[in-house]
């Protein structure tokens, strides 16, 4: 005798429509699901001439922290520049108004030698770590490209210490590199699995000001930021690795920590290379062909419930001549920010999908709770953040 009642079996063909008119509407509306975009700063807007440099974390109560340098008088990287935060906690759909976070210390004067323009602060480079071992929020900045500062939160983001300046970590850094200036990041740095916290730096040792030559390394806590070191130096400039400076990293599922470096070479790709524990034993670096260099600043993620899998974005471009060949060491346009995926901890990229085809530079990465990726890039002379969800981005792979 059937186990069915003649009105459940009646019923059952109407759930099962229904059940199947569900799902078929979820693989619609993923399949159309594109990227939500919003703006989150703006030039012009709170007295800022413009906001650049984006950096963002998601703290493990699942707040979002969106940062950048307010740009107070022009673009210039140097002059009355602030550090502004913004707070999301519904996952990025509504936020704070921005507010300055550092530097609330005394005033540090400036080092051009310019009466005028020493009167200025330049606050730069801003860096968050998210250590999920105590739930702080440790932020990095600098001063003047010469100082190297530190503030924390226990509350989200909502309030910040008093400043601790951590220059004198970046003294281990003097035998191999007799630096005149140094920079955090940019971006976001990373608490490995054995709760060492990793900021990448980069540091040049020409002239006072003076960007170049540069070579980049990272400094490191083990004590949750209570004090910091520095490691060794990770990309030298020396041979084809001209200029190496603003890098990215993550930490692979199989232990090894991948740096990313911006550099000037000829070769015109990223470079690469890996550490053990993020600070020491670094790899011969090498350039990675799917990873094109428009010399501009990158972002690395590392996705946790996908072992192997990293997410980069980066403007894919190249500089080309009118007979469309690559030009060694040109600079590419920035525009056409783009995501990339490996699933082999960095070996092969064989996702790549366009975010933002026209202008656009820097970009930072964070994965929300649920899985959905969130990129917070420069686009014309705004900030704008991404929600973007995995399947979008792995559903198509564009060609190189």
């Amino acid at each position: 005798m059937s186990p069915f009642s003649t009105f459940q079996r009646r019923l059952l063909p109407s759930l099962l429509t229904f059940v199947l008119a569900i799902s078929s509407d979820a693989q619609n509306a993923s399949a159309t699901d594109e990227p939500v975009r919003q703006d989150l700063f703006v030039a012009g807007q709170h007295e800022v001439a413009l906001y650049r440099i984006p950096g963002i974390v998601v703290t493990p109560r699942g707040t979002v922290l969106a940062y950048c340098e307010a740009r107070r008088k022009s673009s210039s990287d140097w002059g009355e520049i602030e550090v502004h935060l913004r707070r999301s906690t519904d996952g990025g759909e509504t936020w704070s108004a921005p507010r300055q976070i550092a530097h609330h210390g005394d005033r540090v004067a400036g080092t051009s030698g310019n009466p005028i323009h020493d009167r200025e602060q330049t606050v730069n480079n801003p860096v968050a770590i998210v250590d999920h071992q105590t739930g702080t929020i440790e932020f990095l900045y600098c001063v003047n490209y010469a100082r190297c500062f530190a503030i924390r939160s226990t509350d989200d983001g909502e309030s910040w210490s008093s400043p601790l300046e951590i220059t004198a970590a970046f003294e281990g850094f003097r035998k191999g590199c007799d630096w005149k200036v140094l920079a955090t990041g940019p971006g976001h740095g990373i608490q490995l699995k054995s709760g060492r916290l990793v900021v990448a730096v980069w540091l040049a040792y020409g002239g006072v000001r003076d960007h170049h030559p540069s070579v980049t390394a990272t400094i490191f806590s083990d004590d949750h930021g209570k004090t910091w070191q520095a490691g060794e130096i990770a990309v030298p400039d020396e041979g084809d690795f001209e200029d190496p400076n603003e890098t990215m990293l993550a930490e692979c599922s199989d232990g090894r920590v991948l740096l990313v470096t911006r550099n000037e070479g000829k070769v015109s790709r990223k470079i690469l290379t890996f550490s053990s524990d993020g600070a020491t034993g670094w790899s011969k670096p090498r350039f990675h062909e799917e990873l094109w260099e428009p010399i501009c600043m990158a972002s690395l993620l590392s996705i946790p419930d996908r072992p192997g899998m990293l997410v980069f974005s980066n403007p894919h471009s190249l500089a080309r001549d009118a007979q469309g060949r690559e030009i060694p060491g040109g600079r590419g346009k920035r525009e056409n920010l783009s995501l990339k995926i490996s699933y082999d901890n960095g070996t092969t990229w064989p996702v790549n999908r366009t975010l933002e085809a026209g202008r656009s530079a820097y970009s930072d990465l964070a994965v929300l709770p649920d899985g959905t990726l969130l990129c917070f890039y420069e686009a014309e002379n705004r900030l704008k953040l991404a929600r973007i969800s995995l399947d979008w981005l792995e559903r198509k792979t564009q060609p190189q």
